[in-house]
């Protein structure tokens, strides 16, 4: 068995918590790539009892394992495809925090001068921004879906990535193999792209796993509050349906505790990950 198989089997076992994150995230994947083999019903599909009744507010049985909605939908089926809309925006919106907020770091951190001063501020000034706010008021003015609610939350978390790699980059350029690399001609895009980069993919890895967090929260967040795709089948938008047909005051459990459990599982997994990763890249830290 190869050297890093060896020791990545190795740190896996030694840190519970990150096998509990990956699992959880293993067992979502799973289930939004097979949705349509694992739903029993299409999520959309209005249900009937007899020939004109609608399957209103069934309780979880053999044939509806989490009952129906207040429309006659399968709440089952909806929430094994909610799934698919949640990793979507989650893994889409951390490759792209990750992407930007690392490659603004590294030009700040090895640059300097006016390029950091510039990328610095308007970080500074994007961080002190409201969060869901920024993102509900994007939505509105614009188009509401996933493509605006992706781009809302990679231009307000990217600051945090891009101000970590640059303090390591600001060490890192001062290494004596990064002044044998200029000694020897290497360009400047060789040097941060080649020779540094590497050094701190898994510190942006490790922010990359809680940004997927964050944008599955807000995209809950916005489709519960109206800002989200109402053409997709999503968490938020069942938390909003069961809200508005007042499902907590009907005792109809079964129809929002699921998608509200499975928020919060993805979202303790990213910090879960996150925790496990950074005592990989940190061992010093300790617990």
């Amino acid at each position: 068995m190869p050297r890093f198989v060896r020791a990545t089997l190795g740190f896996l076992r030694s840190q519970p918590f990150a096998i509990a994150g990956l699992a959880i995230y293993l067992l979502f994947i799973v289930m939004a790539i097979f949705a349509d083999q694992i739903a029993t019903h299409d999520p959309r599909e209005i249900l009937f009892r007899g020939a004109y009744r609608v399957a209103r507010y069934l309780p979880p049985s053999a044939t509806h394992y989490l009952g129906t909605t207040a429309g006659g939908r399968d709440v089952f089926s909806q929430l094994v495809h909610g799934s698919r809309s949640a990793l979507q925006v989650g893994v889409t919106a951390a490759f792209f925090v990750v992407v930007i907020g690392t490659l603004l770091g590294l030009l700040s951190g090895y640059l300097g001068g006016w390029v950091d001063k510039v990328i610095m501020r308007i970080s500074d000034i994007i961080l002190g921004l409201p969060f869901l706010p920024f993102v509900l008021v994007i939505s509105a003015l614009t188009r509401p879906g996933t493509t605006t609610l992706v781009a809302s939350v990679a231009l307000m978390l990217w600051p945090n990535t891009a101000r970590v790699i640059r303090s390591q980059v600001l060490s890192l350029r001062e290494r004596g193999w990064v002044e044998a690399a200029r000694v020897t001609g290497c360009s400047t895009p060789r040097i941060i792209f080649v020779h540094i980069a590497p050094q701190v993919a898994p510190l942006a890895a490790l922010y990359g796993s809680i940004a997927v967090g964050w944008a599955i929260l807000t995209e809950a967040s916005a489709s519960f509050l109206g800002f989200g795709d109402p053409n997709a089948i999503s968490w938020g938008l069942m938390l909003q349906d069961a809200f508005a047909n007042q499902a907590l005051s009907r005792g109809v459990w079964s129809w929002f505790v699921p998608p509200g459990l499975c928020i919060v599982l993805l979202v303790l997994a990213g910090f879960l990950v996150s925790r496990g990763s950074e005592k990989l890249l940190f061992p010093k830290l300790g617990d």
